[in-house]
């Protein structure tokens, strides 16, 4: 990747002029390419250059500039109370035309980590967040807001399961190119609709499970594995209080417990300890199972999210990110194949990997960062709020701010 010094000039030239389109009407015609006309007429593009200057202010400068090629990258316009990040693409052909351009993300003005911290702080609810910096040693916190609070955090126990594979592998217990059938399947997911037992990877199955946070990959994984073994390494990395979180769940046992029918099956689990709860597991399983699920139960507002869920705080996940990074291997790779961030700003890394959670009530990031300079960050962020559904694009935007400013 460059930077604006390395650019190709036809690039930096449209690159410039980028910052007039912006600030105001007129000239359409000699910047973007009819095909980009055709998609966005010149009302609609002046439309959405007077909505950037209502919500950032006047765009006052040119910022960075990376380019992926000689005809596409990364721009940064600076306005008055926030720098927008835009891909932009021209065409390889003089006069160089903006074939492609679009909004990947803002980053606020003076932006601190303490007014990211103050409003995660004030969301509704309740939410936990920190950021260590990774080493030799015990992760260091450099930001922490109740950072030993466990909370529900969805589908970030996904994590858990690729750290057992990964533990396994380096073991010679398992190899990531063991086959093993698909199943029990589990709603949601691109697998879902896969034929029963299709043969599958190690590789396969945790990389559809992290990219795509798909439920019948993880289920699968949790039983091929072992739940045992997955249980184990909760505790191996460092997870401060195993017997709220154990055992860990598949995804259609946690939301059949949550159902309205199951409501005798979840009083029970609520009450048990961890070997009694794995007990409730096998002798009810015929009614723990996604066939059973009537989603639309559990779909809309937020459904025991204290009681049945994957709970962990954001010290035990940055513990679980730094054993991820010091023995994860082939781990790492499909942990990047989604970074949950917009790739404008992902780019700022030489490495992330991601895994969040969401369902009604529960979000919750994680990433695990090198930055330029190769220094290793983890950065672990949850919100909860058991009366009504959270705003996740705004907790993205809030994550995607600690980010930006940790690459700084």
């Amino acid at each position: 990747m460059q930077t604006s010094a390395g650019t190709t000039p036809p690039y930096q030239s449209r690159a410039a002029q980028l910052l007039h389109m912006l600030a105001a009407p007129g000239g359409e015609t000699d910047f973007f390419s009819t095909l980009f006309l055709d998609a966005v007429p010149v009302d609609r593009w002046r439309a959405i250059a007077a909505d950037l200057r209502t919500q950032h202010g006047a765009p006052l400068s040119l910022g960075a500039v990376r380019t992926d090629s000689p005809t596409a990258g990364q721009v940064e316009i600076r306005y008055e109370r926030a720098t927008v990040g835009f891909t932009l693409v021209v065409a390889p052909q003089a006069p160089n035309l903006v074939v492609g351009l679009h909004i990947v993300g803002a980053r606020t003005a003076d932006d601190s980590f303490d007014k990211v911290m103050a409003e995660i702080a004030a969301l509704p609810g309740t939410t936990a967040f920190a950021i260590a910096r990774l080493g030799n040693g015990a992760p260091a916190l450099l930001h922490a807001h109740r950072a030993d609070v466990q909370m529900a955090t969805g589908s970030s126990f996904k994590l858990y399961l690729l750290a057992e594979i990964a533990r396994a592998a380096a073991a010679r217990e398992r190899r990531w190119g063991d086959v093993v059938p698909l199943g029990p399947k589990s709603f949601s997911g691109r697998l879902m609709g896969w034929p029963d037992h299709a043969p599958m990877t190690l590789h396969s199955l945790a990389t559809a499970m992290i990219a795509e946070s798909d439920n019948s990959a993880s289920d699968t994984l949790l039983f091929a594995l072992g739940r045992a073994k997955v249980d184990a390494m909760m505790a191996a990395t460092g997870h401060a209080d195993v017997d709220k979180a154990l055992p860990i769940l598949t995804t259609a046992e946690a939301f059949a417990l949550k159902m309205p029918a199951n409501a005798d099956l979840r009083r029970r689990y609520e009450e048990a300890a961890p070997a009694m709860r794995r007990t409730l597991l096998r002798t009810a399983a015929a009614r723990l199972t996604a066939d059973k699920v009537d989603v639309g139960s559990v779909a809309e507002m937020p459904t025991a999210i204290d009681s049945i869920e994957w709970f962990a705080s954001s010290q035990d996940m940055i513990g679980l990110l730094d054993w991820l990074r010091r023995h994860g291997g082939d781990a790492l790779p499909i942990m990047a194949v989604n970074p949950g961030i917009a790739p404008a700003d992902a780019k700022r890394w030489r490495y992330l990997g991601y895994k969040g959670g969401s369902e009604p009530g529960v979000m919750a990031m994680n990433m695990l960062a090198q930055g330029r300079n190769g220094a290793w960050y983890a950065v672990s962020g949850s919100w909860n709020n058991s009366a009504a559904r959270v705003e996740e694009g705004k907790f993205l935007t809030l994550m995607t701010r600690a980010l930006n400013l940790l690459a700084e």
